[in-house]
C-alpha cells in the first residue's frame, strides 16, 4: 500500500519553516539539508492518516503496529517520516541536481510492506546484463535479507544463468562469499517510491532510504550447513523456480524485468518488479 497526499497536508503545516530552509538551499547553502529533515521528523501524524493507513494495512492482513501499543505505532511513524525526509539527504539532492532535475518537483510516496524473514533473497535479470542476451536469466542469491545483496556489504552472492528455452537447466557461475546474513522477526518496512526514480536517462534508485519498523540481526554465515550449498537438489530446485518466476513476470509485463523477492521455506515470493533499464 502506499501513502502520499498526506504528506502534502503535513508539509503545509511546516510550509514556513521549510520554505525559510529552502531559501538557504537555494543560497548553496548546503548544509541546511539536515536541519530540513529535522524539520521533517518533528511531523506530528494526523488522526485521519493514522486511521486510513490502520484500515488499509488490515483490509490487507497486515499487523497493525497500534495493536502492540503505542510506543510500536510510534516506531512506524518515525520511519514513515524517515522516509520523507530522505527526499533532503545529500545524496539523493546532489544527484538530482547534477542531472538537472527539479527537487521541488520531487514527489515521497511511502510503500508499506510485511516484511518475510526470507532464508534467501534474489534479485533477478530477465535479459542478462553483462552479455545483454534477451534469451538468457541471471540472477542472484544471498542467504537472509536482501539489503547484503543490494547495499554495500562485503563479498559476492551466489550468482546463476539460466536459459529462457531450458529454464529446468540454471547454471551457477559463483558461490556466495558474503560473510554477513541479516535476519528480522516478523515486522514492517516502509519504502520509498518517488516520481525520481527509474527516469529515462536516469535510474534514481536506492537514493531514498528505505526504513525497516525494527533492526535486523546480523548473523556470521555458516555455509557449511547451508542447503543451497550442500544439497544439490535443493539447490536446483530454487534456482530453477527463481529463474522460472522471473521469466514468467517478464512474459505479464511483455518486457525484460528487474525482480527482487525471497525464499521462504522453499517457496518464492516476488516483492517487486520493474522495467530493467
Amino acid at each position: 500500500m502506499r501513502i502520499q497526499h498526506h504528506f502534502k497536508y503535513m508539509a503545509g503545516v511546516i510550509a514556513d519553516t521549510l520554505h525559510s530552509l529552502k531559501q538557504r538551499l537555494g543560497r548553496e547553502d548546503f548544509g541546511i539539508l539536515g536541519q530540513i529533515r529535522k524539520t521533517v521528523l518533528q511531523l506530528s501524524a494526523p488522526p485521519q492518516l493514522v486511521q486510513e493507513l490502520k484500515n488499509e494495512m488490515k483490509s490487507a492482513r497486515m499487523p497493525w503496529p497500534g495493536d502492540e501499543g503505542e510506543q510500536r505505532w510510534e516506531q512506524a511513524w518515525i520511519a514513515i517520516k524517515k522516509v520523507w525526509a530522505s527526499k533532503w539527504n545529500e545524496r539523493a539532492y546532489f544527484s538530482t541536481r547534477k542531472v538537472k532535475l527539479d527537487h521541488d518537483g520531487l514527489c515521497m510516496a511511502v510503500l508499506v510492506q510485511e516484511i518475510i524473514n526470507a532464508d534467501y533473497a534474489f534479485v533477478i535479470h530477465t535479459t542478462n546484463p553483462s552479455s545483454e542476451d534477451s534469451t538468457e536469466i541471471y540472477a542472484e542469491v544471498v542467504k537472509g535479507l536482501g539489503e547484503t545483496l543490494v547495499g554495500a556489504y562485503p563479498g559476492s552472492a551466489l550468482s546463476f544463468v539460466c536459459k529462457k528455452m531450458d529454464l529446468d537447466s540454471p547454471k551457477v557461475l559463483g558461490y556466495s562469499s558474503k560473510p554477513i546474513g541479516l535476519f528480522i522477526k516478523r515486522s514492517i518496512i516502509f519504502l520509498s517510491d518517488s516520481n525520481g526514480e527509474d527516469l529515462e536517462g536516469y535510474a534514481g534508485a536506492g537514493l531514498y532510504d528505505s526504513v525497516p519498523m525494527d533492526e535486523e540481526e546480523k548473523v556470521v554465515l555458516d555455509y557449511s550447513t547451508d542447503s543451497l550449498i550442500v544439497d544439490s537438489k535443493f539447490r536446483h530446485s530454487i534456482l530453477s523456480n527463481i529463474a522460472k518466476a522471473g521469466h514468467a513476470i517478464e512474459e505479464l509485463y511483455g518486457s525484460p524485468q528487474d525482480i527482487e523477492g525471497v525464499v521462504k521455506d522453499g517457496k518464492i515470493f516476488v516483492v517487486q518488479t520493474r522495467p530493467q533499464m
